[in-house]
């Protein structure tokens, strides 16, 4: 085999030609990245002061969305598992820490966490389920676990108080509405750092080798099994978390606000932000937890019939058909550059970096 010299004194050669370097970005990109993910940030703090007053709980659920979108790409985009029933999942952590924090008094702390370890061991016996079936088959396993956690276990009216719903205190230092859009954004980060943590370790790394194939990720001494369990118990327990927030956003919960449809916003919101993208999921999530208010609004201010808010699931499934024929990788993969170079990455993925990539596992993305 030809061997290609890369020799620095070869005119015209320069040092990020060469893809063993590691790439770093320039003082001025990384001052640029700086002030931009400041301003995106300052933008995050200034918005439950930007929104109307009645409107600042939208940007609660955009959070708690974006929470369980990060739930569901550990499933979807790691594993490559689909799960039709994580509002399930939602519902037992919300149940759970509501009746912890009204009924047995604990403190809200011990609420959220103790609904994070329901919805964990919620999504323990899906995990074994997928051990034995997958594709669609387990899609049809977690359509009936979501139906069945709301026919029975959400029925039980001394838990979820029937139709009456079951009371959610906030907790004392974060009793107003704009208190409690930064208590769920600091769950919202904490999660998002688990998750980059994760993706980086070991485990991570194991997860998402599920995805491409088991038999290939066994023969390599991947523990399928203890992967596969672990992956879904801890999706069930971030919808858990989630699910907590979500309860203390109105301060009561009830058996109709997790409904199949639920679901499938979810699945949706996941596919559209872009499978296996962080960044991409938590856009989806926060695109379709603020869409139906949006609708809500344009049909106030114009009553013009498209703005209908019927119209809502056509405007999700039209973005559903669009983002898989145009853009398989969703909203990520037409801001792909945007969060590589928020990332402190190469804006352009480098053409040598990528043959690397390819060929050794890795690779850096182009100067700015």
């Amino acid at each position: 085999m030809e061997r290609i010299d890369t020799d620095r004194t070869t005119p015209g050669f320069e040092p990020e030609d060469d893809p063993r370097i590691p790439w770093r970005p320039s003082l001025p990109g990384i001052v640029a990245r700086l002030i931009v993910l400041g301003g995106v940030i300052g933008l995050l703090l200034a918005i439950p002061y930007l929104m109307p007053e009645v409107l600042v709980n939208i940007a609660s659920k955009a959070a708690v969305f974006a929470i369980v979108a990060l739930s569901m790409n550990l499933l979807m985009g790691y594993t490559g598992q689909v799960s039709l029933g994580h509002a399930a999942f939602l519902g037992f952590g919300a149940f759970g820490s509501a009746y912890l924090i009204s009924q047995s008094d604990v403190p809200w702390i011990g609420g959220i966490i103790g609904g994070t370890l329901i919805g964990g061991l919620a999504a323990l016996p899906l995990g074994a389920i997928a051990l034995r079936v997958q594709g669609l088959y387990l899609a049809l396993v977690t359509i009936a676990f979501g139906f069945l956690a709301q026919e029975t276990v959400f029925k039980v009216r001394s838990v979820t108080g029937g139709g009456a719903g079951a009371q959610a205190p906030r907790p004392s230092f974060a009793s107003g509405d704009i208190a409690y859009v930064y208590v769920c954004l600091v769950v919202l980060f904490l999660v998002w750092a688990l998750d980059w943590r994760l993706t980086a370790s070991r485990a991570g790394r194991a997860i998402q080798a599920l995805r491409d194939d088991e038999r290939v990720a066994a023969s390599w001494g991947i523990n399928v099994t203890g992967y596969k369990l672990l992956a879904f118990t801890l999706s069930g327990a971030i919808a858990g978390l989630a699910g907590g927030l979500f309860a203390g956003i109105e301060q009561i919960v009830s058996p109709q606000d997790f409904q199949f449809g639920l679901s499938v916003t979810f699945v949706l919101m996941t596919v559209v932000g872009g499978l296996g993208s962080r960044p991409g999921v938590v856009t989806g999530g926060i695109l379709f937890a603020t869409l139906p208010t949006l609708f809500e609004q344009a049909h106030a201010a114009w009553s013009w019939w498209p703005f209908g808010i019927l119209w809502e699931p056509l405007i999700a499934a039209l973005l559903l058909i669009v983002t898989l024929i145009f853009f398989p990788g969703g909203i990520a993969q037409q801001n792909e550059h945007l969060y590589r170079w928020l990332s402190f990455r190469r804006f352009h993925e480098h053409k040598s970096s990528a043959v690397a990539g390819g060929a050794a596992g890795g690779g850096e993305g182009a100067r700015p």
